[in-house]
């Protein structure tokens, strides 16, 4: 990876440094100077067009042998990026579980064009699936099959309805954050959702009102010194926009408004941090993001993104496993499980996992955790064996139970 870094670095530097736009810009300018002398004094064109020829050839071979040193660099990173992901067939290429799901990849990639803002991209892909759907239908229609076509985006699949519309929706309040630093949009649809974000026990609400509250503050200030003006328009604001939230957040609101006495040295105050605004626009964007796909019933990061990262992480490991099985003749025959570790980072793990303490082995859909009424949790083929069809006694305390009162845990 080192590698292709460094040439990836290089073609980076190459095409700054890299002469071609000034050399388009200087033949342009040439011209347009051959052109103006030429119009003032028609009787110097020939002249002026032998004095052209010099200094354009050179502009043209300036921009040759930039644009020779550019494609060098570009054909070594290929280089690098081909020696380091080389075309191997994937370990489980006989075991697809989404062969028969072409509508669940064309809807996790559908809700990632929409999260990513490409709108017209999503909307030509839903068009020509949606075309390609229409086609096969009527084929076999023709051919006397009367075979239903599933949704092609996957919209049937529990997706809300206007999903276009509504992340068209997200990513303007989104721009008005980010770019303008409006936090008017972003307040209004915290205002018209406020009772399922309560619900959600989002603060959002009240960041954004902190985020204006500061704005404000600082509006007039200069040199570190607040204004008496600003002071004031901050204290009415609060006054109004802090009072839904005194229940939860009647600490923080304190801090905000103790702030202002130090209006004369406002950095070295103890309530500097909570109307620090340097990374806050940020974090409220991330924040909004989060609720917004949460009251969707979504994800806050793509799906796509989450499993194309994890499987990245996850190949080396079993291109090795891969390669040692075909030295010793062996094959990976399990379909329901890796063969190998494949640690993830913290944020890569959405699901618990219980480990069975009397067999030491994973619980699975077959062979799930099972809770005896004395609180202690075994998977159910280590109950089954303790069993033996009557009263068991506990591996862990002195109860005793039958099966029959375990109960299944779903994690």
């Amino acid at each position: 990876m080192e590698a292709v870094q460094r040439e990836h670095e290089k073609v980076w530097e190459g095409c700054r440094k890299a002469k071609t736009i000034d050399a388009t810009q200087s033949i342009i300018d040439q011209l347009r100077k051959a052109r103006e002398s030429i119009a003032s004094d028609p009787a110097s064109a020939q002249i002026t067009l032998v004095k052209l020829q010099a200094p354009v050839k050179a502009a043209f071979d300036d921009m040759t042998a930039s644009l020779k040193t550019t494609r060098g660099g570009q054909n070594n990173y290929q280089k690098a990026l081909d020696k380091l992901f080389r075309d191997k067939p994937l370990p489980s290429n006989e075991i697809d579980a989404l062969s028969q799901q072409s509508n669940l990849i064309n809807r996790a990639v559908y809700l990632h064009l929409l999260r990513e803002g490409l709108f017209d991209v999503a909307s030509t892909m839903q068009d020509e699936a949606s075309r390609r759907a229409t086609v096969q239908r009527d084929l076999q229609q023709s051919n006397g099959l009367d075979i239903s076509i599933e949704d092609p985006i996957g919209m049937d699949q529990g997706l809300p309805d206007g999903m276009l519309d509504k992340f068209q929706s997200m990513h303007r309040i989104l721009d008005e954050l980010r770019l303008n630093h409006n936090l008017q949009p972003a307040m209004e649809w915290a205002q018209t959702n406020s009772a399922d974000l309560q619900d959600r026990g989002s603060n959002l609400g009240f960041e954004l009102c902190r985020l204006q509250y500061a704005r404000i503050l600082f509006e007039d200030s200069q040199n570190g010194f607040l204004s008496m003006s600003s002071m004031v328009k901050a204290m009415e604001y609060a006054q109004s926009a802090f009072q839904p939230f005194q229940t939860n957040y009647l600490h923080e609101i304190q801090e905000l408004m103790g702030a202002i006495a130090f209006f004369s040295n406002l950095n070295q105050s103890p309530y500097h941090a909570r109307l620090n605004t340097t990374v806050a626009w940020d974090e409220v964007a991330s924040s909004f993001t989060r609720e917004f796909c949460a009251l969707l019933e979504l994800s806050a990061d793509s799906p796509l993104y989450i499993t194309s990262t994890a499987g990245a992480i996850a190949l080396p490991p079993l291109l090795k496993l891969q390669a040692i099985q075909k030295q010793k003749n062996a094959s990976w025959t399990s379909a329901n499980e890796l063969p190998v570790e494949t640690p993830l980072p913290s944020n890569y793990q959405f699901h618990s996992i219980f480990v069975c303490p009397v067999s030491k082995e994973q619980s699975t859909d077959q062979n799930p955790p099972m809770m005896m009424p004395c609180g202690h949790v075994i998977c159910q083929d280590s109950l089954t064996r303790l069993a033996k069809g009557s009263k068991f006694k506990c591996p862990y305390c002195p109860s005793e139970s039958s099966p029959t009162q375990a109960t299944r845990i779903i994690l």
